[in-house]
């Protein structure tokens, strides 16, 4: 039986004949029936010995791993008794990389609740998306970051609670009384502990359901067999614990071997640089777009303590993979992932690195090249990726994508690769509409739908289109409704039109007007014509 007294998640599991097919064989992946992952990576760790040992390192402190616990107890404890958390139920979080988000996290999982974690920039409409989709009533969000959700709050009915963390708010408070003992939830390997939401070419967020057990799998799959970090390692990385690459890279993959991690608020490239330099971290997570922002300032910064680089978000071109080897004698580990899978899935160790080529099949996973009916295609044939292993895809309520997504109990992450005799595969396209900039995944139907409440738009078109430094550049093409004139005064404020309705890093940096759109004879807008035109 399931410890979760709150069934929502369950009750929206895929139908059992759609769920991908699990590889779970290795003696790695075997793990208890009962199993919370919380209790293992914390209480787990001091059973280890590692008490003492640095777990959190942030700008002004640390915490140990005993400390780490003890707040995530804490918290556990304010959650079942101060705020009536059953388990089961969702929890959204919000806030930047810092210690108290890293504790909420656990201490969600903690009380058997299910984590829904969210980025800092996300606005009101797309926070109330994901509260309305993921039946959240209790959130909570640092102190600094409440306004964009008590926006949410009015339009989303299910939310009845928002609980402030840090500076001395509400959440700090109940901490303080509470007692550092906490007796966790004892849930199932098989119940859901994250709801991770990631965006599709529908310009609708998905919900990807990963359960206790898939949180130790990533720990157990990538980290040990490519990237080889050592205890004494210092992590660090841009990435939100929101996306499921920070979260494993940032947090649960030091948690697990006993190492620590850097959990800086601001990552942007010259934060990430500076304090790679000034705490000495050896690993960074981070995309390429950063990695080739950081080039022109490796002159300034003193980085040799850092001995290991993985990539991943979007493609790893070979010239910024040479010119980092080149500036730093690093060799950064490629890897592609997805949030549906939860991590990386195909890569290579160091010393088996092809540059250019994304890698092999993580040990544990299998990954093939087939054609759109699933069959396989010979070594140097163009088609889709497809893998399986310990992870998979399961959409929240959404029979419909998951059909999409997983064919024949393979998983489909929609990107078309090559496969040489060798077995490594390389990176060609993507496969659906989805832009990736700077790292993010983007949804064109998403901006489309905000230019389109814009009073001067009459229909628009967004692609991405390809660019030296993010890898795409988001452009849209806009036909203007009669008496608006096409001029870049226009263009800004429809740019700052985006900004203001969803997360900045959307905004189209392009904008094109025209007089028509292409479209089939059915209306369908034909945005491989406008890929092509820009």
């Amino acid at each position: 039986m399931t410890a979760h007294r709150d069934t929502f998640a369950r009750d929206r599991l895929p139908p059992a004949d759609l769920w991908p097919d699990l590889v779970l064989e290795r003696p790695e992946f075997r793990y208890p029936e009962h199993l919370n992952c919380a209790t293992e990576l914390l209480e787990g760790a001091v059973r280890r010995g590692w008490g003492s040992r640095e777990a959190i390192r942030f700008p002004g402190g640390s915490w140990s791993y005993a400390e780490l616990t003890e707040q995530a107890n804490r918290i556990a404890h304010a959650l079942t008794h101060d705020l009536g958390l059953v388990p089961g139920q969702r929890v959204l979080l919000r806030g930047p990389n810092n210690p108290l988000m890293a504790a909420s996290w656990f201490g969600v999982l903690k009380a058997g609740g299910i984590c829904v974690t969210t980025m800092p920039l996300l606005r009101a409409r797309e926070l109330t998306y994901t509260l309305e989709r993921a039946g959240i009533a209790l959130a909570l969000c640092d102190h600094r970051f409440l306004e964009e959700l008590e926006q949410a709050r009015a339009a989303a009915p299910t939310l009845r609670r928002v609980v402030a963390f840090g500076g001395d708010t509400e959440l700090d408070r109940l901490m303080r009384r509470a007692p550092a003992h906490y007796d966790d939830v004892p849930t199932r390997a098989d119940d859901t502990a994250i709801i991770a939401f990631t965006s599709g070419t529908t310009g609708r967020a998905k919900g990807t359901m990963h359960f206790h057990r898939d949180i130790l799998a990533i720990c157990d799959a990538f980290p040990v067999s490519c990237l080889r970090a050592s205890p004494d390692d210092l992590f660090c990385g841009s990435p939100p614990l929101a996306f499921t690459f920070g979260l494993g890279g940032i947090l649960l993959f030091p948690l697990r071997i006993g190492a620590a991690t850097l959990l800086l608020e601001s990552a942007a490239p010259p934060h990430l640089i500076r304090g790679i330099e000034e705490f000495r971290a050896t690993v960074c997570f981070t995309a390429p777009t950063a990695y080739r922002a950081m080039l022109p300032l490796i002159p300034q910064h003193d980085i040799r303590s850092l001995r290991k680089c993985v990539s991943a978000g979007e493609h790893l071109p070979r010239a910024t993979y040479e010119a980092w080897r080149e500036a730093t004698g690093i060799r950064i580990i490629d890897g592609i992932g997805s949030t549906e899978m939860l991590h990386i899935f195909v890569s290579a160790c160091e010393e088996e690195i092809v540059p250019g080529a994304t890698g092999k099949a993580v040990p544990g996973y299998e990954a093939r090249i087939v054609d759109d009916d699933g069959r396989d295609v010979p070594p140097g044939t163009l088609g889709r990726l497809a893998v399986r292993g310990p992870t998979g895809c399961r959409y929240l309520d959404d029979p419909d994508r998951q059909r999409h997504y997983v064919l024949g109990g393979w998983n489909l992450p929609g990107d078309s690769y090559l496969m040489d005799e060798a077995g490594y595969f390389w990176y060609q396209s993507r496969t659906d509409d989805m832009i990736i900039s700077s790292g993010y995944n983007i949804a064109a139907a998403e901006i489309e739908n905000v230019l389109l409440e814009h009073p001067a738009v009459q229909e628009c078109g967004v692609v991405g289109v390809p660019d030296a430094e993010r890898g795409q550049l988001i452009k849209a093409f806009v036909v203007l409704r009669t008496g608006h004139g096409a001029d870049e005064a226009l263009a800004r404020q429809l740019q700052d039109f985006v900004k203001a309705q969803i997360a900045p890093y959307k905004y189209p940096r392009a904008v094109e007007f025209v007089a028509k759109l292409p479209r089939t004879e059915t209306g369908k807008l034909q945005r491989f014509r406008l890929r092509e035109g820009a």
